[in-house]
């Protein structure tokens, strides 16, 4: 145990952020360095429970608080082999992640809990730094050839793992670079993309192959990538997204977020993007629908190009401060959040429901909205308009960010057969294989829309899944 009296002697703390007016005008993280000292104090807060939910919260299963306790004595080389022994990219989550650990840890029963997520990412950094992230190329090679499909966290976790199995492996993705959602989908001021380069320099290394501009299923067809090679993994994502079905809905100004955040992407990478082609929020007045993360991404996009004006709707309640009684702990607590986007500007309302949308000459300028309650009915809620709460607001611009129903169907899953859940998912077994032999699938293909760490862990598992199968049994790990 690091501190037995730390979780007594010092507070939660996290790392501040940069001042608004300084951070909106750039694509940098929003984060300061956090000195090592109070790092090590965060550290030592951790009561090595004798259950450490902790870990049953993160789907990694991060040994969380050997790592604490490694980090408050100060030996961080063993911190960080602790850390990749269950975790491939601890950079990504430790950026990324929402945490769900922390809100596991026994200590946030009746205190805040430990700033586990602000030690995972000192940990990695600080190894980077040292010079302890090396290539780990395997010593034998088994001559089985593998199919990754998608470059998201799932793909490259997977891809890592059998790479250093001594498997040879490719990735196949459809965009003109490396990375998935992780390159196009998260913005530069969340996560700068050195951090991805520097890791896929790594696996380049141990030997993955990655093959950019290819959409599997178009340029190359199942029939072909299953003679080629011995086992698939899809891996792809859920990236068909939730559509406003509404009068009005073709009008020009409305655009999936999906279609809007990679654009700034490419221009921060130095793409030329034409002006015709690029979607900005600079002058307009601009409405997101979603009250996610990706609606906060748009929303911190859309700040920096210099909207106007940025309402962000979410169509079911708002969240209390505090956990409700039928959400305790250790489950994820839904209660309101404020990320850093919603710090810089910006407005959220709730329980609004988008009736239809209304233009001149083809272009967007209103959206008619009327407010909802929900009401229980039979032990559920139920959504109900209120009478007379109907309103109107100008726009210029409306960005959709309500989520996504699962993977795309046509090209590569209807080529090869697979077969799909009630949910539109891809149907898989515990070892992520589908319904077709040697064709397997990880991460929100064959989950749904979920999480980072989700995503890892389900590359991880798939991994081993494809290993035994190539095999016949595994030495690789199966979180989940």
């Amino acid at each position: 145990m690091a501190k037995p009296t730390g979780f007594l002697e010092f507070g939660r703390e996290t790392p501040q952020r940069r001042l608004v007016a300084e951070r909106v005008h750039d694509w940098l993280e929003v984060y300061e360095e956090f000195p090592v000292a109070a790092l090590q104090q965060q550290a030592a807060r951790c009561m090595d429970c004798g259950i450490p939910f902790c870990q049953q919260g993160c789907p990694l299963g991060n040994i969380i608080p050997d790592w604490n306790d490694l980090v408050y004595r100060d030996k961080w080389e063993e911190a960080i082999d602790r850390l990749h022994a269950t975790n491939n990219f601890p950079e990504f989550t430790g950026r990324l992640c929402p945490a769900p650990c922390e809100a596991a840890c026994v200590l946030g029963i009746n205190q805040d809990p430990v700033t586990i997520k602000q030690v995972e990412l000192s940990i990695i950094e600080r190894a980077y730094d040292a010079g302890w992230i090396a290539p780990q190329r395997a010593k034998k090679r088994t001559e089985k050839r593998l199919a990754v499909i998608g470059s998201g966290p799932a793909g490259l976790a997977a891809a890592q793992q059998l790479a250093r199995a001594g498997h040879d492996v490719t990735v196949f993705e459809r965009d003109d670079r490396i990375g998935g959602l992780m390159r196009y989908g998260i913005p530069d001021f969340k996560m700068q993309k050195e951090y991805l380069d520097r890791r896929l320099a790594q696996m380049e290394a141990e030997g993955v192959v990655f093959r950019p501009s290819v959409n599997v299923g178009v340029d190359i067809d199942g029939a072909a990538l299953r003679s080629q090679f011995d086992a698939v993994l899809l891996a792809g994502g859920a990236t068909w997204a939730r559509d406003l079905e509404v009068p009005g809905r073709d009008l020009d100004g409305i655009h999936f977020a999906m279609d809007y955040l990679p654009l700034q992407n490419r221009r921060n990478a130095g793409d030329e993007v034409p002006e015709d082609k690029f979607i900005s929020a600079e002058g307009k007045r601009v409405i997101i629908l979603g009250g996610g993360d990706t609606g906060a991404d748009c929303l911190g996009t859309a700040i920096r190009q210099g909207a106007t004006e940025v309402l962000q709707y979410e169509l079911l309640p708002r969240p209390g401060a505090t956990r409700p009684d039928e959400n305790p702990w250790p489950t994820w607590p839904n209660i309101y959040r404020v990320s850093s986007a919603h710090e810089e500007g910006g407005a959220r309302n709730y329980s609004i429901l988008t009736k239809s949308l209304s233009g001149e000459d083809g272009v967007l300028k209103k959206l008619h909205a009327v407010r909802v309650e929900f009401v229980p009915e039979n032990g559920r809620p139920v959504m109900h308009e209120v009478s007379g709460s109907e309103f109107e607001v100008e726009t210029d611009m409306l960005l959709l960010a309500m989520g996504f129903l699962g993977p795309e169907r046509r090209g590569i899953l209807s080529q090869l057969g697979v077969e799909l859940t009630d949910r539109g998912n891809v149907k898989v077994n515990a070892n992520r294989m589908t319904s077709v032999p040697g064709v397997f699938a990880a991460g929100d293909m064959a989950r749904g829309q979920s999480l980072i760490v989700w995503a890892i862990a389900e590359g991880r598992t798939a991994a081993h899944g494809i290993d035994a199968y190539l095999m016949g049994e595994s030495a690789l790990p199966a979180p989940i």
